[in-house]
């Protein structure tokens, strides 16, 4: 009974993502991303995709938040063209993915470049880096949460990744909620977007010098954050020490750390947000109101925002028709 219960609340999933899809952005003048963008030329891509995903997931789930998390950081830099998996070369300028945002931090290279050699022997210079990537930040969701949505696809990978471009872009850890607001704003995505994409925070994990500043002042003394739960401030000392020497790596989100949910927000008004850029959210009056709704809205209602906004957030600033290229392999352009 239970199965069935969870099969049709899945189906409804599915409807409400249908008939509630976000239009697809896309630069003036190229072609729109498409749904079923690969069904007539490579029709087992996305097949190819989620069963690299599932197998990866199924042995590690951080990989699950590591792929969502490699494709939002992907989007924000030059939009989502693939960008980030391209390396550095020898002699040149450093890429993106070297840019202590995302090196050591960031995870599932492999996989996507797994999933490119796969599709490569079938359907040879056809499907681009960029959507792999989107595929399986998708797939990662519906692993991690059952949250499934289509995905638009018809990216082309770009040929420049800039170490310089991510300071620029990326958030960091330690923003306000109105330079959250700000910095999603300019990639057009809305306050009520940035908050329900915030969600991934519910899997996944940080190092410790990430948020350290919430534990401990400058001198070593034990910092009186007044937006920390004590307890949770206390368990994250035990892990985090202020002479520690290296960097361990804690649950972004403490109730389910392997689960992608809205636990996410009530963990938030409960003053367990890890990083500053989550417990803002709960704090900040710009806010607050979009945290309250999503801890207490059904797990179903709140699947279908995320859905959407990472639909709308897959579709920033992209490539299409013969705008970049088809990259061979991922990590290095033709």
């Amino acid at each position: 009974m239970k199965g069935h219960r969870r099969a049709l609340l899945d189906g409804m999933l599915f409807l409400i993502m249908i008939m509630l899809f976000v239009p697809v952005v896309h630069a003036a003048g190229s072609p729109p991303l498409r749904f079923g963008f690969y069904t007539r030329s490579c029709p087992a891509a996305e097949s190819i995709v989620r069963r690299t995903v599932r197998r990866a997931v199924s042995h590690n789930p951080g990989i699950g938040a590591g792929l969502i998390r490699l494709h939002f950081h992907d989007c924000f830099v030059r939009g989502c063209d693939g960008s980030v998996l391209l390396k550095s070369l020898p002699g040149g300028p450093k890429a993106e993915r070297d840019h202590p945002a995302n090196n050591p931090g960031l995870r599932g290279f492999n996989i996507i470049s797994k999933a490119k050699r796969r599709i490569e022997c079938i359907c040879p210079n056809t499907v681009s880096c960029a959507d792999i990537l989107a595929f399986a930040a998708r797939d990662s969701s519906q692993i991690l949460g059952r949250i499934n949505y289509p995905i638009p696809a018809g990216r082309r990978d770009g040929n420049i990744s800039s170490f310089n471009e991510v300071t620029q872009n990326l958030p960091s850890p330690r923003l306000s909620a109105d330079q959250l607001i700000q910095n999603f704003a300019r990639k057009g995505l809305s306050a009520d977007e940035m908050v329900t994409l915030s969600g991934a925070h519910s899997i996944g994990r940080a190092r410790c010098s990430s948020f350290s500043d919430r534990l401990y002042n400058f001198n070593g003394t034990q910092a009186q954050d007044p937006t920390l739960d004590r307890n949770y401030a206390a368990s994250l000392r035990a892990t985090c020490p202020v002479n520690g020497g290296s960097d361990p790596t804690v649950a972004m989100d403490p109730a389910t750390p392997n689960r992608l949910d809205n636990r996410y927000y009530a963990e938030l008004r409960a003053g367990r947000g890890l990083l500053t850029t989550d417990q803002t959210l709960a704090e900040s009056p710009a806010t607050r109101g979009y945290v309250d709704v999503n801890a207490r809205s059904y797990s179903v209602a709140w699947a279908a925002k995320f859905g959407r906004a990472m639909v709308k957030m897959g579709s920033i600033d992209v490539l299409t028709g013969n705008q970049g290229e088809i990259r061979r392999r991922c990590s290095l352009v033709n």
